[in-house]
């Protein structure tokens, strides 16, 4: 009876415990941010009164605050993603060149996360001209 009472249970590396995963829009928006910047062409993220906000907040010491998903907006509904972003290029650079090597970044990165990307609308709302943009009071 000894035997019988006493069982070996086999642990395999490959079990894993059952669950859901779901990654934030936040996290979407930084990763987009960061392959936006990345492309060449891309001189700014955010609309004028973004730019505008952040300037304030880098005269005041707090340059690092709202910097993570400005100019960006996600949304992620199982695992696909929509992502928005605002751009400024700079001049002289082709507008269809640039968007479409920040859509090509922008779903590689968010692609490598293990999403899948639906949509990325871009919105170029500034050149820049000869030096970093300045942004409109």
């Amino acid at each position: 009876m000894a035997d019988e009472a006493t069982q070996e249970l086999s642990v395999t590396p490959d079990a894993v415990a059952g669950g859901t995963t779901h990654v934030s829009d936040e996290v979407v928006e930084k990763i987009a941010v960061a392959a936006a910047r990345s492309v060449p062409g891309v001189a700014e993220l955010g609309g004028d009164l973004a730019r505008f906000f952040n300037s304030v907040l880098d005269k005041v010491g707090l340059d690092q605050v709202g910097d993570a998903r400005r100019g960006c907006s996600a949304h992620v509904t199982n695992g696909a993603a929509v992502v928005n972003l605002v751009l400024v290029i700079s001049g002289g650079r082709p507008v269809p060149e640039v968007t479409d090597a920040v859509r090509s970044a922008v779903t590689s990165a968010v692609e490598a996360y293990g999403l899948r990307v639906d949509e990325i609308n871009i919105r170029v709302d500034d050149v820049a001209l000869g030096g970093p943009a300045v942004p409109s009071a």
